[in-house]
């Protein structure tokens, strides 16, 4: 198969992708959220006051003046905000949809909270609706964290291990904890790529990892695995029924067979991820988003990746 005849170009392809994406974390780091570093979110809407927008005139009756818009300018709360000892530089309003605003910002105690939420009316020219508050402090912020990384690390050498069981018996020509390595490079790349994603999205965005963030690199990895062992386990069977005696031919044989099937599932994953970035509320744009990044690495690893790195090990175990 073609993927197999041109196995260096592809493989190069993912080193590229790796290098580029762990130079985004060293240059520009990871930004992450209240969910890590303690702080508060409040989401809120916005209407319009009519009652204190009022035109009035000779006539018996006074008409309600037109807003503008259905939401303050963003400098207006920044604004009001500023002055209150709430507020601090790391304080980011970010829209979401057509009237509201999400407001990040370090910890917020119920009287702050209340300050907050009365500052935003603007002297009552627009009625607040609260959406959503959250509120973490910093040592919980920093043990969920760390807890969030070594539960990606420990998903993944847990996987690593379920591999090399489960080809135990494969010992010619590449033996079970090869099967298990390789499985471990095509995870990290699917980590990675996202993760080097979210740091250039944060350095140019302000994009931040949360714990939505987390689980869709969880979710990822089961996917990508899916896929892997789907691959590889076609590849023992071919091995058991002796298709040809070239490995390389043997893999290109399996890649074949499950070629149309890997895509066509990850497809309508895909399709699926982009309707909910098009069409999904803002909350879940960024989840969205790494969602698809990883699922793609994840799919190319597992075809483009994986299967090749098993030949250039045989090639090495024969000293080719």
């Amino acid at each position: 198969m073609f993927i197999i005849k041109y196995k260096n170009f592809f493989i190069g392809i993912s080193v590229v992708l790796m290098i580029a994406s762990v130079a985004a974390v060293l240059v520009w780091g990871i930004r992450y959220g209240i969910d890590f570093t303690g702080g508060s979110i409040t989401e809120v809407e916005f209407s319009a006051n009519t009652s204190t927008v009022t035109a009035t005139s000779t006539a018996p009756t006074t008409t309600p003046v037109a807003v503008a818009s259905t939401r303050p300018e963003i400098e207006e709360l920044k604004s009001v905000l500023s002055p209150l000892s709430t507020s601090t530089a790391e304080t980011i309003i970010q829209p979401t949809g057509e009237k509201g605003y999400i407001i990040r910002s370090k910890h917020l105690s119920e009287g702050d909270h209340a300050k907050v939420i009365s500052a935003l009316s603007l002297g009552g020219k627009w009625n607040v609706t609260e959406k959503r508050f959250n509120t973490i402090g910093p040592v919980v912020g920093e043990e969920l964290r760390n807890k969030a990384w070594v539960s990606i690390f420990a998903v993944m050498l847990a996987i690593v291990l379920f591999v090399a069981f489960v080809f135990r018996k494969v010992s010619h020509p590449v033996p079970s904890w090869q099967f298990g390595i390789i499985t471990l490079i095509a995870l990290f790349h699917d980590v990675v790529v996202p993760v080097g994603v979210i740091a250039a999205l944060g350095h140019f965005t302000g994009a931040e990892v949360d714990v939505l963030f987390v689980t869709a690199l969880l979710t990822v990895l089961g996917f990508s695995v899916h896929d892997t062992i789907v691959v590889f386990d076609r590849v023992r069977e071919n091995l058991k029924l002796k298709v040809s005696n070239d490995f390389s031919e043997t893999v290109g044989k399996s890649l074949q067979q499950t070629f149309v099937r890997s895509v066509n599932t990850s497809l309508t994953v895909i399709l699926v991820l982009i309707a909910l970035l098009i069409l999904g509320p803002a909350s879940i744009h960024l989840f969205s988003l790494m969602l698809l990044v990883g699922i793609i690495a994840g799919v190319y690893s597992s075809i483009f990746l994986a299967s090749p790195l098993l030949v250039v090990a045989e090639k090495i175990r024969r000293g080719k």
